[in-house]
């Protein structure tokens, strides 16, 4: 069989992905980071910080993401939102998974 950190590493791998759309799905509506982690979690994407915040500048850079900084608090959050490349991508990526989806059924019926 397989060990668990075999298990672990394949998990990470096949989870890296599906962030990027979940975040890109979750922030149509903007959001700052610590929020955005808690609502992964809460919807079966588990990430920590170290994970998400580098995520986040890249996709910032890639312009797949916009941010501003909330100071009207006593401590300034920074929050994202997808910009309209960003929408465009999840939209193509939703349908890329739904296609692989659908892919992955084909091979289950032939066990």
């Amino acid at each position: 069989m397989y060990d668990d950190e075999v298990l672990a590493t394949h998990l990470q791998e096949l989870r890296r992905g599906t962030i990027v759309l979940a975040c890109l799905l979750l922030l149509k509506r903007p959001d700052y980071g610590y929020a955005l982690i808690e609502a992964l979690d809460a919807r079966g994407f588990a990430t920590d910080a170290n994970t998400l915040y580098p995520l986040l500048r890249r996709l910032e850079k890639q312009g797949l993401l916009v941010s501003e900084w909330d100071t009207a608090e006593a401590r300034p959050r920074k929050f994202y939102r997808t910009s309209d490349d960003g929408a465009a991508l999840a939209e193509l990526l939703t349908a890329e998974w739904r296609s692989l989806d659908t892919a992955f059924d084909t091979l289950k019926e032939l066990s």
